[in-house]
């Protein structure tokens, strides 16, 4: 008897085409989809910076899957190790049995990670997403120290499940306490600064030795070294080391949730280096699978309890992601691209606030390394401005340039370029965005 074939009917005239793939999206995805609202393109090729969509126009990519692409599109290390892979015959599903190419990928990790953590460090695969990865982090905190509260921060963001939105900024409620974040633009003390960052430190502090002051000590501490989501908002150094103070002095474990900051982001290797850090959990997840699903928690020795199974998931063993992110890890420690995001970063930073002088409706510019954000305001309020924003993504897309939005009001552009951003070509997005933003300013309201 012939087997049963089942052809998808060709596709013929406009329907075929790029309008044609977009109706059909929108007709059956859920309506919780975020990036195709507002980029309404359909990629059909893509190469470093540079995406190509179905309809020939190209774009220069600001968004790198949302931090994912370290090196950008497709970049050769990274095709070479998948197709080494495939190549090899190796297994692609393994669970979370050892072969060489996660030995391989634990070797690589475990020499970019900060030394003091490195040298008395377990490691944890999670399911494929940072999200998950945060939701092991506080089961093993909790697990750990008995406890089950949690402190986090005004503005955070650490993915959509269950636990992890709890110790997000826009919970709604839950066992977590909320601290505040400090920031220079919209300081909760309304100084800004040191001062600004001292305050934050001294109402943690306060807060956790207060006997009356309604909390019980924590089962552990999570922060963002830049707050991504949250509007990119760097946290001072001098301000992060006494969080890791205080913690440490109290034994509360500190979790930092380096999901989007890790892997040169922010120019250097983790966003804790910056102020000389060393937290007992880092979250990791983006950028370490070199563009495909992988995410794992580093942590102390000391905090591994855990039972067998404790945490699991099916999709822990992805070989192709582990070779790609070995190979991207490699490429970024070997080129140096840290660095260069840090020199690269500064110049495009000083060069946006130099725009910023000339157009009121710029608020703040800020950022660390290739993570940068412009805050848009009413220029009579200095409220902010989300529709202006959301004009300036548009006029953006419409020059051939991809931004994102983000944080309290959606009213930041984000910049998360890929590490290998060329001279030229940071030229080329800067001079995009600074004739986006006035014709963004003369839209009709």
């Amino acid at each position: 008897m012939p087997q049963a074939t089942h052809q998808v009917p060709p596709q013929t005239g406009r329907a075929a085409g790029p309008d044609g793939i977009l109706r059909r999206q929108a007709q059956r995805e859920s309506a919780a989809r975020t990036y195709a609202r507002s980029l309404p393109i359909v990629p059909v090729r893509a190469r470093g910076l540079t995406i190509e969509g179905a309809d020939g126009r190209r774009y220069l990519d600001c968004l790198s899957g949302a931090g994912t692409l370290a090196l950008g599109h497709n970049h050769p290390v990274v095709l070479e190790a998948v197709r080494g892979v495939l190549d090899s015959g190796a297994p692609l599903h393994v669970l979370d049995l050892a072969t060489p190419l996660k030995d391989a990928f634990t070797t690589e990790l475990f020499a970019n990670l900060p030394p003091a953590l490195a040298a008395d460090a377990r490691i944890q695969f999670c399911g494929p997403a940072g999200t998950d990865a945060v939701e092991a982090a506080l089961k093993l905190v909790r697990t750990a120290t008995g406890r089950s509260g949690l402190l986090a921060f005004t503005g955070a963001y650490h993915g959509m499940t269950s636990g992890a939105l709890e110790a997000s900024g826009g919970a709604a409620e839950g066992r977590v306490t909320r601290l505040p974040y400090p920031q220079d633009f919209r300081c909760p003390f309304g100084v800004g600064g040191p001062e600004g960052a001292e305050l934050a430190a001294r109402w943690t502090e306060n807060l956790l030795d207060d006997p009356k002051g309604g909390v019980s000590l924590p089962a552990g501490l999570i922060v963002e070294p830049v707050q991504g989501e949250g509007g990119v908002n760097p946290a001072p150094d001098a301000w992060l080391r006494r969080i890791r103070d205080i913690t440490a002095s109290r034994g509360i474990p500190l979790i930092a949730d380096e999901v989007q900051t890790g892997v040169g982001r922010t120019g250097a290797f983790w966003g804790v280096d910056h102020a000389g850090v060393v937290p007992d959990v880092m979250v990791l997840s983006k950028a370490i699978g070199g563009s495909l699903p992988l995410a794992v928690i580093v942590y102390r020795s000391g905090l591994d309890v855990w039972a067998p199974g404790a945490h699991a998931g099916t999709f822990r063993g992805n070989q192709l992601a582990m070779a790609a992110g070995t190979a991207t890890l490699a490429f970024v420690r070997e080129n140096r691209l840290a660095e260069r995001a840090a020199v690269l970063g500064d110049r495009m930073t000083a060069a946006l606030r130099g725009l910023a002088a000339g157009h009121p409706c710029i608020g703040d510019v800020r950022g660390r390394g290739l993570m940068i954000g412009l805050e848009l305001v009413d220029p009579d309020t200095g409220a902010a401005a989300p529709a202006l924003a959301a004009a300036v993504r548009q006029e953006c897309l419409e020059r051939g340039l991809i931004v994102e939005l983000g944080g309290r009001h959606s009213a930041v552009v984000r910049l998360l370029p890929p590490l290998t951003l060329t001279d030229e070509q940071a030229a080329a997005v800067l001079d995009r965005l600074a004739d986006a933003i006035p014709a963004a300013a003369r839209r009709p309201c």
